[in-house]
């Protein structure tokens, strides 16, 4: 683990500044500290001289030092505050850099960064995790930086005044780096091992929260509690090693160092009664030494602090590392009255060796999109065959592992197929609806979560809302279209989240009145967790969608849906050896 990442300051902008500002602001505090150290001298020097000697001193004689020295204690209360001041500014900046960079790179890469549970561990790195760089970026980088800058000049200070003095600083400085070494290779293991126990947790967090609602049908929302707290007790013993350590390893530094001044100062104060030094470049030394070793101890006391910030940027920069899939730039064709060609397609299946779909195939004419050419077509198959996977293909999410997917534009002349892979999903996005099994709602008000926020006519927006039931959801909120909705739908049932999604649905591309909507509509097991009469609202909306000419490729399992299709895809999933090849 390095102290400073290069990747960071290449990543971050915010953080390259803030080196050069920290460089700048340990400058100053180097020639600070000198003026102070030569002002405390030259100020208690003679007057020690003048009262052994039985000599009063004038206050005019050592007025000049004695501003410098107020000078020098104003400068360092300036830089500190300037330090604290600008750290916890580049702290936020760099966190929000990194964290934007990390969600935009995860999105990027498709609804599966990283394995199955990328997607959780990347939510964990994202909130909690990326926090833990403030410390660092706070305490520890400016204390580094003042270390490589204010040690080697105060050093070169002290062997102009004392060579034997800059000796012993010389031979001791090197033992603190030594211990801090070993110190850093304990904690960063110990950081690791806490920030995997996080992710664990909140992983184990998110998959419960999720499925809380099906667990409460089934009187089993007491069990999960406690795998939550093992993990939790585990968190805190992770926790608790690491700050062992930490309090340990600065028990150790702090002895160090002590030592180390303790020594330079009995070697000046024999030599000062032997009449080997004199008494001002004895105190100026004196006054310097423990400025020497500071910078060192401060570190070392703030190291533990920064292990699980460097640990949680190195995840980050894994993250961020990960090749992203190739973008297409061929504009997509015009959907309406195209032919959607599934060629041997297959999808692996995370890391298990499972093809989802395997070989599928199938030829999907899309409708005209003028009224009455609309089309259904539905896609068949067991739990676990890939239908969804397979609604992530068409919708551009996920590449196919195997096999390919074209686009044969509409026309009476043949015209060449379009390679899926090949088209911008720009172009391709703005013609495809998409309402997933479980809709997730921005915070707003529920007018807000149909229209998009987006000015939509009062007649097409009341007849979503009876095409979808929607309007008798809304006559039971208390405040109708107006009812907040909170983070994902937060204050409305299941059943109430899937209506405000088939109106928003229903209203995609007709903001202002003069939108087309788009021609394929995707519906990934609409009807998943409805009963009969949220079934039926669904139906509704998919026949309200194909009598407008639009095409709906919905992921089916009751016979309610298949009878509705006008064509039915049966989608299979197959097992693949270790030694199988999947290409791309």
């Amino acid at each position: 683990m390095r102290p400073l990442d290069p990747r960071l300051l290449r990543r971050a902008r915010a953080a390259r500044w803030y080196v050069v500002l920290t460089a700048a602001l340990g400058v100053a505090a180097a020639g600070a500290v000198v003026l102070q150290a030569f002002a405390v001298a030259h100020t208690l020097g003679p007057a020690v001289t003048a009262g052994s000697a039985g000599t009063p001193l004038a206050l005019a004689d050592v007025a000049p030092w004695l501003g410098a020295l107020v000078a020098a204690l104003a400068a360092r209360a300036a830089i500190a505050w300037a330090q604290e001041r600008y750290a916890q500014k580049a702290a936020a900046d760099v966190v929000a850099e990194l964290r934007e960079q990390v969600v935009a790179h995860t999105v990027a890469q498709g609804p599966r960064p990283g394995g199955e549970d990328g997607a959780a561990a990347t939510a964990t790195l994202a909130t909690r995790g990326l926090d833990d760089l403030g410390p660092y970026l706070v305490r520890y980088l400016p204390q580094l930086l003042l270390t490589a800058i204010l040690t080697p000049a105060l050093v070169l200070v002290v062997l102009g005044l004392d060579w034997i003095s800059a000796l012993i600083c010389v031979v001791t400085l090197p033992l603190v780096p030594l211990f801090m070494w070993l110190v850093g290779v304990m904690t960063a293991g110990a950081s690791e091992r806490r920030l995997r126990t996080i992710e664990r947790l909140g992983a184990q967090v998110l998959d419960l929260l999720a499925g809380l609602p099906t667990l409460r049908a089934f009187g089993r929302e007491i069990g999960p509690g406690a795998r939550v707290r093992v993990l939790g007790d585990a968190s805190r013993r992770a926790t608790m090693g690491t700050l062992r350590i930490a309090f340990l390893s600065g028990m150790v530094l702090e002895l160090l160092t002590t030592l180390s001044v303790a020594i330079v100062a009995v070697g000046v104060g024999l030599r000062l009664v032997e009449g080997m030094i004199a008494l001002v470049p004895a105190i100026a030394v004196l006054v310097l030494a423990p400025e020497v070793y500071l910078p060192l101890r401060r570190v070392g006391s703030e190291f533990h602090a920064s292990t699980d910030g460097l640990a949680a940027a190195e995840r980050a920069f894994a993250v961020l590392e990960r090749p992203l899939p190739a973008a297409g730039t061929v504009p997509a064709p015009a959907l309406a009255g195209a032919t959607l060609v599934l060629d041997g397609v297959g999808v692996r299946a995370g890391d298990r060796a499972l093809l989802a779909p395997a070989g599928l195939t199938a030829r999907v004419p899309l409708g005209t999109g003028r009224p009455g050419g609309g089309r259904v077509v539905a896609l068949r198959g067991p739990s676990g065959a890939g239908k969804s996977t397979t609604a992530l293909v068409l919708l551009g999410l996920l590449r196919p592992d195997e096999g390919r997917v074209l686009v044969e534009p509409a026309g009476t002349a043949p015209a060449e197929p379009v390679n899926f892979a090949a088209v911008d999903p720009a172009t391709w996005w703005p013609q495809v609806t998409w309402v997933p099994q479980r809709p997730t709602l921005a915070p707003g008000t529920v007018r807000d979560a149909v229209t998009g926020g987006r000015p939509v006519i009062d007649a097409d927006l009341a007849a979503a809302a009876r095409t979808t039931g929607l309007d008798d959801v809304v006559a039971g909120l208390p405040q109708g279209w107006d009812t907040p909705v909170g983070l994902g739908g937060t204050g409305l049932s299941v059943g109430q989240r899937q209506r405000v999604a088939l109106a928003a649905a229903l209203l995609d591309g007709e903001a202002g009145g003069d939108g087309a909507p788009p021609p394929l509509v995707l519906l990934d097991e609409p009807t998943a967790h409805l009963d009969a009469r949220g079934e039926q609202v669904v139906l509704d909306t998919v026949r309200a969608w194909r009598d407008a000419g639009r095409t709906v490729v919905v992921v089916a399992h009751r016979a309610s849906l298949l009878a509705l299709a006008d064509q039915v895809v049966d989608v299979a999933s197959r097992a693949v050896g270790p030694a199988e090849a999947v290409t791309s």
